[in-house]
């Protein structure tokens, strides 16, 4: 007999659940920031603040937090993804651009995961570390909204995780991208807000 679903939006069961935190680093900040003041502004103002608020919830409700950073394996950046060579999109392993935003700097026992393309799933153990721990919701936040974001909600929900994206946890270099990308995911996850996360947590 197959056993019941749950349905999107159902309650977050805390020992079930991860908060995954992507590409908040130091240097995607300072890449995206150069010249947009919109992206600087919902970063300090809005994303980097609701991470912080949203992170300590997860902490008390005895949710798993873990988080990813882009950084290369290697010095020369031979390992990345042909999209970051192209780009020349690259972070050095030990560099400080591939550290955490000090406001969101890792505890002692959380999970930091290099990854070298836009995917979590695709360039990281992410998907064993959670089968590992018991793990079968992911609520996502960070950068960008229209990227690394999308393509972990999608590629999480093809695998069988409830995702669930903090809408005011994310963000890209225009609003105009940002609610195209909410829409465009829509179907793949539940979306809510870093104050109906926290309550939920709460209550749990």
């Amino acid at each position: 007999m197959t056993a019941a679903l749950r349905p999107r939006g159902a309650p977050i069961i805390p020992a079930r659940t991860a908060l995954l935190i992507i590409d908040v680093q130091k240097g995607t900040r300072a890449h995206e920031e150069d010249g947009n003041p919109y992206f600087h502004g919902v970063t300090h103002n809005t994303v980097v603040p609701n991470l912080v608020r949203l992170r300590a919830a997860a902490r008390a409700a005895g949710v798993e937090v873990l988080y990813t950073v882009i950084q290369s394996l290697t010095a020369d950046g031979r390992d990345r993804c042909l999209d970051y060579k192209l780009t020349g999109f690259h972070f050095p392993p030990g560099s400080e651009d591939a550290q955490m935003v000090d406001e969101l700097s890792p505890g002692p026992d959380e999970i930091v995961l290099p990854k070298t393309s836009s995917s979590v799933f695709n360039s990281t153990i992410f998907d064993y570390l959670l089968r590992n721990m018991g793990k079968d919701a992911v609520i996502v936040g960070g950068f960008l909204t229209d990227q690394c974001i999308d393509h972990a909600i999608r590629d999480g929900a093809d695998r069988g995780y409830e995702m669930i994206c903090a809408v005011d946890c994310c963000g890209t270099r225009t609003p105009a991208r940002h609610e195209a990308a909410l829409a465009a995911f829509s179907g793949y996850c539940r979306q809510a807000t870093t104050a109906e996360l926290i309550a939920e947590m709460g209550a749990g």
